[in-house]
């Protein structure tokens, strides 16, 4: 897979087992992955950025609205596929996603930036 490869390839990245992202990073994946767009947000930094599918959600609000119509507007189930540690407070984390969306599957990296202690920029591409 061209994500892992990358993620391996990268001298500046290690790879590391889904227990021992941080803890933050874990309870998004779980809170997205089953809807709860609230807890989701409560992760985040008040002035976060989220990046996906080639839009661009600035602050708390905007994040919201786009995690609210993300978990309505597609079923899906994840399969986590891999982590890597790409500097202090940056982590990539990738998951397959099979729903009802079109094409049926993808593979998702998930760029996490942390600040304090909770997600600050977090872009979601192929």
């Amino acid at each position: 897979m061209e994500s892992e490869a990358a993620m391996t390839d990268s001298s500046s990245s290690t790879q590391v087992e889904r227990d021992d992202l941080p803890g933050v990073i874990r309870q998004y994946l779980t809170a997205h992955n089953a809807g709860d767009a609230s807890a989701s947000a409560a992760l985040m930094t008040p002035e976060a950025r989220v990046t996906d599918d080639g839009k661009t959600y600035d602050g708390l609000p905007a994040i919201e609205r786009w995690l609210n119509r993300a978990v309505s507007e597609y079923t899906y189930t994840t399969t986590y596929l891999g982590a890597a540690q790409d500097g202090p407070d940056r982590w990539t984390v990738t998951q397959r996603l099979d729903g009802n969306f079109p094409g049926n599957t993808i593979d998702l990296r998930y760029d996490f930036t942390l600040d304090g202690g909770l997600i600050s920029r977090l872009v979601i591409a192929p």
